[in-house]
């Protein structure tokens, strides 16, 4: 589509239930053997940058139902737009960054075919959309804590988490049903939480307090716990006020359009702030 930004369209199975049924995967190197085997033979890795970064959402009712707007902000990455249609789950476009994405010593992931890149890219979604109007996104949240819920459920990553409830769910509450129903270990050990929305205009984010799921009520979600109690507010100082600039956008004007949840969005993307972070999409 243009410098760093591409897309692709995958309609055939990536074995993403077959993960699911076998245990999913409890650490990003049990997904990284899974790939492997699935997808290619070689070594794949997910790598983190370790950069100060930042995330925002907004849910809101337009004039034409509910809008979900998301800005991704991380230093210039390569990133892939992936449409996904199999017969045996709802499709979705979601976006991926490819540079969490790295091969061995032996492979250059840029250089394997488009078909192997997008099946990878489908296990590390960090957003998106489904034809039921389910919206995923996954916000980080700088906390020395991890998620690593250890009991005898089945495993997923934070990106897989993603791909699961893209997969199945069509609405927020099946979503939290689904989540409910494994242990999530955090990819790359980043703390996140994942902000839900959905066509019926319900607004949510699951956070882990100590490994034990909380939801809290919400049409904005950046980068801090927003879950009552000791971790409340926890995060970067940039975030609480992306937030209220947000929240002051949705109490204070009228948002009914693409274009307002998009000009919304850009009022709070990272070109604002005179850092080195930027807003990838």
């Amino acid at each position: 589509l243009e410098s760093g930004l591409s897309t692709v369209r995958y309609d055939e199975d990536y074995g993403f239930d077959q993960f699911i049924s076998q245990g999913g995967a409890s650490s990003d190197e049990e997904l990284v053997s899974f790939i492997s085997n699935q997808v290619l033979s070689g070594k794949v890795s997910l790598v983190s940058n370790q950069n100060i970064f930042g995330c925002s959402t907004l849910s809101v009712k337009g004039t034409d139902g509910y809008l979900f707007g998301r800005n991704f902000d991380w230093q210039k990455c390569q990133a892939m737009i992936v449409m996904s249609k199999s017969s045996n789950s709802y499709a979705s476009i979601s976006t991926v960054n490819m540079d969490f994405i790295s091969t061995g010593t032996s492979i250059d992931l840029n250089k394997l075919p488009t078909q192997i890149r997008a099946a990878i890219s489908l296990y590390a979604p960090l957003d998106g959309m489904n034809e039921k109007g389910l919206c995923v996104s996954v916000n980080m949240i700088q906390d020395s804590s991890t998620i690593e819920q250890n009991t005898s459920q089945p495993d997923l990553t934070t990106t897989t988490a993603v791909r699961l409830l893209l997969n199945q769910a069509a609405t927020v509450d099946e979503a939290i049903a689904l989540l409910k129903q494994y242990d999530l270990h955090a990819s790359m050990n980043m703390m996140i939480h994942f902000a839900l929305s959905d066509t019926t205009g319900k607004s949510k984010v699951v956070e882990y307090i100590d490994n034990e799921m909380v939801i809290t009520d919400t049409a904005v979600v950046t980068n801090f716990y927003l879950t009552e109690g000791e971790k409340f507010g926890i995060g970067t100082n940039q975030s609480h006020e992306r937030y209220q600039i947000l929240r002051d956008a949705i109490q204070n004007s009228s948002i009914q359009s693409m274009d307002d949840v998009k000009n919304a969005l850009d009022s709070v993307s990272k070109d604002n702030f005179g850092e080195f972070e930027s807003t990838e999409w």
